[in-house]
C-alpha cells in the first residue's frame, strides 16, 4: 500500500510510494515493453543479446571478495554492481534461473563482508546500489531468508552508515555528493515498504543535500570535474532520479537544477570529431561512449544528443564480443533509447560554444558531421577545484582525424598514493603538483619562470566570438606579470594563431610554451611540420622574430613515483622577457591538406 501524510503534518516523504517489486528504475511494466519492443526493434534485440552474453560470462568468473587496493574496495563495489546488474536484467529477460542464483550468490556473498567500507563512502554507496538493484528486481524470486539478509545488510553496513552528517561529501558540491546520496537513496526505496522509518530518514537527509551535488552545473552544463566525472557523478544523479520517479511518482524537482539537463549538450559539445574528448581534469583521452546521454536525450526529447553515441553503439553491437566484459553496455540502455527514431538526426547545435561557470570552457569547430573537422576546445579555470589541474590557458586540437595537441590525462590513483604522497591535498606545494600529469608543465599552456600555476588563480574567458577566444591568465601568474592574456583566432584557412601577451614582467624572466603531441615533430628553425597518421599540422612561430622551436621531452621526473608517457613528446617555445617587460608570443597552426584531397 502506499503511505498517506497524516493531517496537519508535513508530507510524508514516502507519500505514493509504489507497493510492488520493481520499483528501482524499471517497473513490471517497463520489463513486459522491452520483451514486446524488441521484436520489432533489432538494435534493441542486439543490445538485449549482448547484456545476456556479457552476464554469461560472469557466471564463470571468480567468487567476490573483500580486497582493497590502498583506501579502496570501489573496484569490488562496482564489480559487484556490474555482476548483479547483468545476472539480474538477463533473468528478467530469459527466466532462465541460472542467473538468479548466480545473482543471488553474489548478493550474499557481499552482504557477509564485515563492512562495506565507509572510510572509504563511494564503496559504501556504490555497494548499497548493487544490493538494492539485485533485492529489487529479483525480489519475487529470492528466497525470504534471502531478502531478509540482503535487507540487513544495506542498513546496517549502507544505511545507517549514511545517517552520519559529518562526512564531508553530504554539503560538497562535487561527485561525492551524488555518488553517495545516489548508491543510498537506491537503498532506501528498496526496503521502504519494509523498513519505513530508516527508509524516510535517509530519503529526508537526501532530499535535503543532494541539492549542493548539482551545484557545479550551473549555469550552462559544464561539469568543472571534467567529462571523465561528469560521466560518474551523472550517472548516479539519473539512477536516483530515475528511481525516485518510479518509485515515488516524483523527482524532488532534482532534475530542473540549473545547468543539469543542460549538461548532456555541453559535454556533447566538449568531444572533438575524433570522438575525444576534452580531457581536463583528471580525465583521460579515449573514444567516448556514455550510455547517460541516451536519457538525457530521451527526457528532453532531443535524439540529435545522441547523433554520434548511437554510431558507436551500433558499432559495438554489430561486432562480436572479444572475451572481455564491456562496462559501457549498460543494460539500461534497453529502456533509455526507447522513443528514439532508428535514424538519428545530425546535431544542429552551434559550432562555436561558450560555457561559463567554475571551469570555463570555449569550443570552436568547423563541423558537427565530418569526422576531418576542424576542433579548438580551450579552458580557463583554477587548479583549486576539485579534480582539477594546472592547466588554465590549455587546448585540444583536432583537423583530419587526427588529434594534434593533447591533454596527458591523469595518473591512477593508487599509484600516487602507495608511495604516500598526498594526492588529493590541493595546496601550493603539495604532492598533487609534483604528479607531472597534473602540473603545469605537461599542459598546453604557458610556464613563467619555472615555476608552477597559482592553485587559487582563477582564469577566465573574458570574450568568446564565432572565431576567436580571450583568456585572461593575469591570476595565475600573480607576482610574475601584471597581465597574461591568451587569445586563440581562428582564420579562414583553418589556420590556428595562439597569441599570448605578457605586460611589465621582470625582464629575463622565461617564458614556456608548449604543446603535447603523439605526432612526430620535424624542426626548421621557427617553423615545424608534425605528421600523424598520414596527415600533417604546420608549425609557425610568428612573434618574436628570433625565437625558435624545441623538441621537448614529455617523460616526468624519474623519482619512482610518475609513470612514463609513451607515444608523446613536446613542441616547445622558450623565450625571455625583454627590457621593456612587455612580450608577445604568438603560434600558428596550420593543418596541410595533401594534394588531391
Amino acid at each position: 500500500m502506499a503511505f498517506t501524510a497524516l493531517a496537519g503534518d508535513a508530507p510524508d516523504i514516502l507519500t505514493g510510494l509504489r507497493p510492488e517489486h520493481p520499483r528501482l528504475i524499471i517497473t513490471g511494466a517497463d520489463w513486459d515493453d522491452i520483451r514486446h519492443r524488441r521484436e520489432s526493434d533489432p538494435q534493441l534485440d542486439a543490445l538485449l543479446k549482448r547484456v545476456v552474453e556479457e552476464a554469461r560470462a560472469t557466471l564463470t568468473g571468480p567468487t567476490i571478495i573483500y580486497k582493497k587496493d590502498g583506501k579502496r574496495l570501489l573496484a569490488v563495489s562496482r564489480e559487484t554492481f556490474r555482476r548483479v546488474q547483468l545476472c539480474s536484467f538477463a533473468y528478467r529477460v530469459t527466466g532462465e534461473k541460472v542467473f538468479l542464483d548466480h545473482a543471488e550468490k553474489d548478493l550474499l556473498t557481499v552482504a557477509a563482508f564485515n563492512d562495506w567500507n565507509t572510510k572509504h563512502f563511494l564503496d559504501t554507496a556504490e555497494m548499497t546500489a548493487a544490493v538494492a538493484i539485485g533485492y529489487d528486481w529479483l525480489f519475487a524470486d529470492l528466497p525470504s531468508a534471502t531478502r531478509s539478509t540482503l535487507r540487513q545488510a544495506m542498513i546496517e553496513k549502507g544505511l545507517t552508515p549514511g545517517l552520519n552528517t559529518n562526512y564531508f561529501w553530504t554539503h560538497a558540491t562535487m561527485n561525492w555528493n551524488q555518488v553517495c546520496y545516489g548508491g543510498l537513496t537506491l537503498g532506501a526505496l528498496a526496503i521502504a515498504d519494509e523498513e519505513p522509518a530508516i527508509a524516510r530518514q535517509m530519503l529526508t537527509l537526501a532530499k535535503k543535500n543532494n541539492p549542493n551535488g548539482l551545484e557545479p552545473y550551473a549555469p550552462l552544463g559544464v561539469y568543472p570535474e571534467g567529462p571523465g566525472y561528469w560521466n560518474y557523478g551523472t550517472t548516479y544523479q539519473v539512477l536516483m532520479i530515475s528511481a525516485l520517479e518510479s518509485a515515488l511518482g516524483t523527482d524532488w524537482n532534482l532534475s530542473k537544477s540549473l545547468g543539469f539537463l543542460a549538461s548532456a549538450a555541453a559535454l556533447i559539445e566538449q568531444i572533438g570529431p575524433t570522438g575525444r574528448a576534452f580531457n581536463f581534469s583528471d580525465g583521460h583521452d579515449s573514444v567516448v561512449f556514455d550510455p547517460t546521454i541516451f536519457w538525457f536525450a530521451q527526457r528532453l526529447k532531443d535524439p540529435t544528443i545522441v547523433y554520434s553515441q548511437n554510431r558507436i553503439l551500433r558499432q559495438k553491437l554489430s561486432g562480436s564480443p572479444n572475451g572481455r566484459h564491456d562496462d559501457s553496455l549498460n543494460p539500461l540502455l534497453a529502456l533509455w533509447c526507447k522513443g528514439l527514431p532508428e535514424e538519428i538526426p545530425a546535431p544542429t547545435f552551434p559550432l562555436t560554444w561558450f560555457g561559463d561557470g567554475p571551469n570555463p570552457i570555449g569550443i570552436l569547430r568547423s563541423s558537427w558531421t565530418d569526422a576531418n573537422a576542424m576542433f579548438l576546445a580551450v579552458k580557463g579555470g583554477s587548479a583549486s577545484l576539485n579534480h582539477a589541474h594546472m592547466d588554465a590557458g590549455s587546448f585540444v586540437l583536432d583537423a583530419d582525424g587526427v588529434r594534434w595537441a593533447s591533454d596527458l590525462g591523469a595518473q591512477d590513483y593508487l599509484s600516487v598514493e602507495s608511495k604516500g604522497w598526498a594526492l588529493f591535498n590541493m595546496s601550493q606545494n603539495s604532492d598533487r603538483w609534483r604528479v607531472f600529469r597534473l602540473n603545469n608543465f605537461s599542459h598546453n599552456t604557458l610556464t613563467l619562470g619555472g615555476l608552477l600555476h597559482h592553485v587559487k588563480g582563477d582564469a577566465r574567458i573574458t570574450r568568446f566570438t564565432t572565431n576567436s577566444a580571450t583568456i585572461d591568465l593575469s591570476e595565475i601568474f600573480s607576482g610574475q606579470a601584471s597581465n597574461v592574456v591568451r587569445q586563440f583566432f581562428i582564420g579562414e584557412n583553418r589556420s590556428v594563431r595562439i597569441r599570448d601577451e605578457i605586460t611589465s614582467a621582470q625582464p629575463g624572466l622565461s617564458i614556456r610554451w608548449q604543446m603535447v603531441t603523439a605526432a612526430k615533430i620535424n624542426l626548421k628553425m621557427n617553423q615545424a611540420m608534425l605528421r600523424l597518421n598520414g596527415k600533417t599540422l604546420a608549425a609557425k612561430i610568428i612573434s618574436p622574430a628570433n625565437a625558435r622551436f624545441e623538441i621537448a621531452s614529455a617523460q616526468p621526473p624519474d623519482d619512482g613515483v610518475n609513470e612514463p608517457n609513451p607515444s608523446f613528446n613536446m613542441l616547445a617555445v622558450n623565450v625571455t622577457v625583454p627590457a621593456s617587460g612587455n612580450l608577445v608570443l604568438e603560434v600558428e597552426l596550420q593543418p596541410i591538406v595533401s594534394p588531391g584531397k
